[in-house]
């Protein structure tokens, strides 16, 4: 089975042209589409349903910032989910302690302003960190990205929260 990147015809980075993974990803999910082998046989029916789920399974890494970093790593014999790779740098520690704070604080007072607030701040450090890890990526320096995609996940994680805490 080639790899995410060979599948999709793309460059082996972290910077992608989403454009072209979008339309690289119809094309095959049109191209695998069990339903193309409904006459087929069993074989070529198991096939057409392996291929689709490779597809699938490649597209979801490759569209997330997160996840593709994290398969970059993998490739390189990284594995940044590690148990073993729990410590953060102190500064990062105090705004995990301020934003969870202020999420509480929003919550509990049910203000969904405060809430966007955060949502929006903590965006746009995410944004930075998709930055930082473009440039630890383009000069190969896989150890800080894998330190990186610990945080990022972390910020996904925080946003995540945050959605969750919004009233309806």
């Amino acid at each position: 089975m080639p790899g995410y990147f060979e599948l999709f015809g793309l460059p082996e980075r972290f910077e992608l042209d989403d454009a072209a993974l979008e339309a690289r990803y119809r094309t095959l999910a049109a191209q695998f589409h069990p339903d193309r082998t409904a006459a087929a046989s069993a074989f070529e029916q198991r096939q057409a349903v392996m291929m689709a789920s490779a597809v699938n399974q490649a597209y979801q890494a490759l569209k997330d910032p997160l996840e593709r970093a994290a398969y970059l790593l993998e490739l390189r014999g990284i594995n940044a989910d590690a148990p073993e790779h729990t410590a953060y740098a102190p500064e990062f520690l105090m705004q995990q302690m301020e934003w969870r704070e202020q999420l509480a604080d929003a919550a509990a007072a049910q203000d969904a302003a405060a809430m966007r607030s955060l949502d929006q701040e903590i965006a746009q450090v995410q944004d930075g960190l998709y930055r930082e890890l473009a440039d630890a990526f383009a000069q190969s320096r896989f150890e800080p990205a894998a330190d990186l995609l610990r945080r990022g996940r972390f910020l996904a994680k925080m946003r995540q929260e945050v959605y969750a805490a919004l009233p309806e």
